[in-house]
């Protein structure tokens, strides 16, 4: 018999010894995992402090009405790097933290007092391996779905949206989803360099799949210097509805917001967003991987979003394409990205409230309405 290695190390317990107990069972449900005052750059970094759902089972015994996660793959990206950090610093990027409180002041709602929101934790990425790490991002959706909860999932690059997509195609059928996409570029190239995969092919590789068809894609903000001719003819051969910045500068941004929703279900049952932050100026998110210069204002794409989620619906949304190593202080496009998240549960809670009119603003904030705690009529001499 061989000499042990480490003869003078910890000797392994005899076999007669009782095994170590099994940890507890805990009932499912979500777990609050921070103190009620910690403030965003305190305790642990859920979105907005939320407590976590491990399983299915979780979201289910909670009740949970939308659940956050996180896919931080950066493995198909051409562009500056860092979009792997992208659901942490989204997480991390509200200075208060914590989700009491929260009263949107346009629109007078408290998203989370109106909804039960849970943050779901991240995918499972295996470095290196775009396959299995697709895999996990497809299953990980599907998992917050089977809960009964609709996903808001954090990039990571774009090439996510492939999996998520696929995933909420699956729960509620091939051809039954409409993608609105916010992106300075088109993401339909044929491959990048030979893989299928990549964050430039995914929109093209769930129209070739069937789990979205072309009609059923309206894109907003593309512009700049791609892609070329051809690309740009397989878009038109499938239908897909695209609004170029050009049509933008031409006609304003509300006018083809209006085409946009109009657009959103006119195709499909069910709408999934998906915005790439570069879809905004670089003024405005200097934090991503492909800028482009001539984008949206970030103030337009927050009532973009909330008008969406308040007056269409959503089953699923993705933000992608935050590269914190390149954005510049105080994290202005992880702020973006977490407040496109606030805006979609906002609008979320505005549609189970009923409050689903066009551009809907609170009166007293447009400066139409009688503020509470005032007489209507005039003061008795």
């Amino acid at each position: 018999m061989p000499e042990p290695l480490f003869p003078n190390g910890p000797k392994a317990p005899a076999t007669d010894e009782p095994a170590p107990p099994a940890p507890p069972v805990r009932a499912p449900g979500p777990l609050v995992v921070n103190r009620p005052t910690e403030m965003g750059w305190s305790g642990i970094s859920t979105f907005m402090k939320l407590p976590v759902c491990m399983t299915p089972e979780d979201l289910r015994a909670g009740g949970i009405d939308v659940a956050i996660g996180g896919a931080p793959w950066e493995g198909t990206a051409s562009g500056w790097t860092g979009t792997h950090l992208g659901p942490r610093a989204i997480r991390e990027a509200d200075p208060i933290g914590g989700n009491i409180g929260r009263h949107h002041l346009d629109v007078r709602v408290s998203p989370f007092e109106v909804l039960k929101v849970a943050d779901y934790g991240d995918a499972d990425v295996l470095i290196g391996n775009t396959e299995g790490s697709y895999e996990n991002i497809r299953s990980f959706t599907s998992e917050i779905l089977s809960g009964g909860a609709v996903p808001i999932i954090l990039g990571g690059d774009h090439g996510i949206t492939w999996p998520v997509a696929t995933a909420v195609a699956e729960a509620y059928g091939y051809g039954k989803i409409g993608i609105i996409h916010f992106d300075a570029h088109a993401d339909t190239a044929p491959d990048m360099r030979g893989a299928l995969a990549g964050h430039g092919t995914p929109m093209r590789r769930l129209i070739e799949s069937g789990a979205v068809p072309g009609k059923n894609f309206v894109q907003v903000g593309l512009r700049g210097y791609w892609p070329e001719p051809p690309i740009l003819e397989w878009m038109e051969e499938n239908q897909m509805r695209t609004h170029f910045m050009a049509e933008i500068r031409k006609d304003g941004f509300d006018a083809v917001l209006e085409r946009a929703l109009d657009e959103a279900l006119d195709q499909a049952d069910h709408l999934y967003i998906s915005l790439d932050v570069d879809v905004a100026d670089p003024a405005f998110t200097p934090g991503t991987g492909t800028p482009e210069p001539g984008g949206l204002t970030s103030q337009e794409m927050l009532r973009t979003v909330r008008r969406l989620a308040a007056e269409v619906g959503m089953v699923a949304m993705d933000v992608v394409e935050v590269s914190p190593p390149n954005d510049s202080g105080p994290n202005i496009t992880a702020l973006f990205a977490n407040r496109c998240v606030m805006e979609a549960l906002t609008g979320t809670a505005m549609r189970r409230l009923g409050l689903t009119e066009p551009d809907y603003i609170d009166p007293r904030s447009a400066g139409t309405g009688t503020p509470r705690g005032f007489r209507d009529a005039a003061p008795q001499l």
